[in-house]
């Protein structure tokens, strides 16, 4: 596939842009943008077409789940099986902001999403790319990093154009991104854990569950 470029401010988006990456999404196109943290590869989780687009575009293996992006508590409710006091605490706390945290999904969310574990992970972005594009679509999306499997995230749009050209449909180019990452809590079993921490330690998650 061809892969085109868009040039955009990623605090302050241009309207047109988004919405080519809507229409773009809408036809079960993959899209990579800029994010509050790293470059991300979103898609529509609910057109399977694409939700293999982004596996093949990754070279991931269909056993890992891709992370969804959400617009707030409501969204995630409906994505959800159930959503424990927890989740409330730390979503309360957290976001929008880098935490992904890991709930059990509702059949309304595609087993491949899933990875065929019947666990999802979501979190509500703080970025006006992503959330600009949340409202156009009115449904949530999938995010997960533009990179190839086991490869560093891409930091600019230039690096995700240059890695995922061929493998995208788009790229919106909003330069260089250099957050620390998601922070990945799950919190399906009785004890809840780190899976991999970054903007958002394992004392804050911590702290703010003790404090309540």
């Amino acid at each position: 596939m061809a892969t085109d470029l868009i040039e955009l401010d990623r605090e302050q988006p241009n309207p047109e842009a988004l919405e080519r990456a809507a229409a773009a999404i809408r036809r079960g196109e993959i899209v990579v943008i800029p994010t509050d943290s790293l470059y991300s590869i979103v898609a529509d989780p609910f057109n399977l077409h694409a939700v293999g687009k982004v596996f093949d575009a990754k070279g991931r293996e269909f056993s890992r789940s891709l992370p969804l992006i959400v617009s707030g508590l409501l969204m995630a409710e409906d994505l959800a099986k159930e959503l424990s006091s927890r989740f409330f605490l730390l979503a309360r706390h957290f976001w929008p902001g880098p935490l992904t945290m890991i709930v059990p999904a509702s059949a309304k969310v595609p087993l491949k999403v899933t990875g065929n574990t019947g666990r999802l992970a979501i979190r509500q972005a703080k970025s006006p790319v992503a959330n600009g594009l949340l409202d156009w679509l009115e449904h949530p999306l999938i995010a997960t990093s533009a990179n190839l499997s086991g490869q560093p995230t891409c930091r600019s749009g230039i690096e995700a154009f240059a890695t995922m050209d061929g493998r995208v449909d788009l790229v919106l180019d909003g330069g260089l991104c250099a957050g620390p990452g998601n922070t990945t809590v799950d919190i399906t079993e009785p004890y809840w854990r780190v899976i991999r921490e970054g903007a958002i330690t394992e004392k804050e998650i911590a702290d703010c569950l003790r404090r309540q």
